[in-house]
């Protein structure tokens, strides 16, 4: 089934959903519990956070942060494993006081080489080399936030665990940003997944200070990285008879490309990106390279569009080449998944969202194009991966730097919020029997 026929089931779904999905029965103190002990730590939080964001560490490199988040679930009683995968990865178990369904809760921990331009009084100064250059590092993503507030929730609810029917599995993932294997990759081969019936997560962003935002069935773009060689014959830049120039060849394979887009692909069945992100080709102004190379990504949201670009490219590329006595060898590498939500899931639980940010709190989102591995966790158990606003409100909408930005900030008063919503979906996931009739 293409993703026409599949986008408008979901939307069919999504429509239906709310009014037809199986209410949730909400144990009003215990809400309240969580509240009071959230409110008690917001300030544990907050520090965990400013600590992390200012030791960050890159992908695989994930060892302090790790060493903090292992430390302190064993301090609230937790099983704690770590190393999952071989990687700095760390899985929280909470056994309830009886029987009952597993949830997982994520968090990704690694940050990016990007030198901070905010000024804070936590700002990072940490520096590495990446790909042979120095660097700063930096929380750029927002990661930070993702592991202070899945402490947080797990110390909220080690304090409710003998009123919790089932486990919570709190699964601290390195690498989000390396992939195409990432982190979440090798903890599921390691079984972080086995026995889960669904898993949650959070990531924040622009938008309104505690605001949160979900959407079903796609969200995220997949996310494929390809490399082009292009081989010509070498010669002289006032001869150009007697080569075969690749620079020219590959600028020709560029323009096509920006037509598989524009004029190949249907874009009203789904949206799709290809760029070419680099062009490197020579080493001075009077010498015809033997050879240029290109690198670039694939961002769709259909798998049968996702393998036609695929082969379109190397068609093009090789059609041009041939034509002008070259050759061209592309290398495609598939990254990360389309990120699903399930419909069902998001509809059984989007009431806890509104019960904790208040209607007016709770959006719908776009689809979005950055890519994630929360993917993989959500291709083994219905998944349901939602957006909360961290935007100082004192910051100019149209001003905010987006994540990956040197200039982008989180706000620490939005902190409380995922926490009280992690907590709420797993208590109320626990407490209602599981996902109910959700398949992934």
């Amino acid at each position: 089934m293409r993703l026409t026929s599949i986008l408008r089931v979901l939307v069919a779904t999504v429509v239906a959903a709310p009014a037809a999905a199986q209410t949730i029965q909400v144990d009003a103190a215990l809400a309240a519990e969580i509240d009071r002990r959230t409110a008690a730590i917001a300030d544990k939080v907050t520090a965990w956070r400013r600590d992390i964001h200012q030791h960050p560490e890159l992908g695989y490199q994930e060892v302090r942060t790790a060493a903090l988040v292992a430390a302190h679930l064993r301090k609230l009683g937790l099983e704690v494993q770590e190393r999952v995968g071989g990687i700095p990865g760390v899985v929280g178990i909470l056994r309830g006081g009886r029987p009952g369904p597993t949830v997982a809760l994520r968090a990704d921990m690694d940050a990016l080489p990007v030198t901070e331009q905010v000024e804070i009084p936590f700002k990072s100064t940490v520096r590495t080399v990446y790909n042979g250059q120095d660097v700063g590092v930096m929380h750029a993503c927002g990661h930070d936030t993702h592991v202070a507030m899945l402490m947080g929730t797990a110390e909220v609810l080690a304090g409710l665990k003998d009123r919790l029917p089932g486990t919570v599995r709190f699964i601290f993932q390195p690498a989000e940003e390396v992939p195409p294997r990432g982190g979440a990759l090798p903890m599921i081969e390691a079984g972080v997944m086995d026995g889960v019936d669904a898993i949650f997560g959070i990531h924040v962003g622009p938008g309104k200070l505690g605001a949160l935002s979900w959407r079903a069935g796609p969200k995220q773009a997949s996310a494929d990285n390809w490399k082009l060689i292009v081989r010509g014959r070498q010669g002289h830049g006032a001869m150009p008879a007697t080569t075969v120039d690749p620079i020219v060849i590959g600028a020709q394979i560029v323009g096509a490309y920006q037509t598989i887009i524009s004029r190949q692909i249907d874009l009203t069945t789904s949206p799709a990106v290809l760029t070419v992100g680099a062009f490197h080709g020579g080493v001075r102004e009077n010498i015809i390279p033997d050879s240029v190379w290109m690198i670039g990504t694939v961002r769709t949201f259909d798998e049968t569009i996702r393998s036609e670009i695929h082969a379109r490219m190397k068609r093009i590329a090789e059609g041009i080449a041939t034509a002008s006595g070259a050759t061209a060898e592309l290398t495609v590498v598939r990254g990360y998944p389309v990120t699903v939500n399930n419909p069902a899931l998001v509809a059984r639980f989007l009431p806890t969202l509104k019960r904790v940010a208040g209607t007016a709190g709770v959006s719908e989102d776009d689809l979005s194009m950055p890519a994630e591995d929360f993917s993989r966790f959500a291709e083994k158990a219905p998944g349901f991966f939602l957006g909360l606003g961290v935007t100082p409100p004192d910051l100019p909408p149209e001003k905010v730097a987006s994540n990956h930005s040197p200039f982008f900030q989180a706000d620490d008063r939005a902190l409380p919020v995922g926490v009280r919503t992690l907590s709420n979906l797993a208590v109320d996931f626990l407490r209602n029997g599981g996902a109910g009739k959700v398949t992934p």
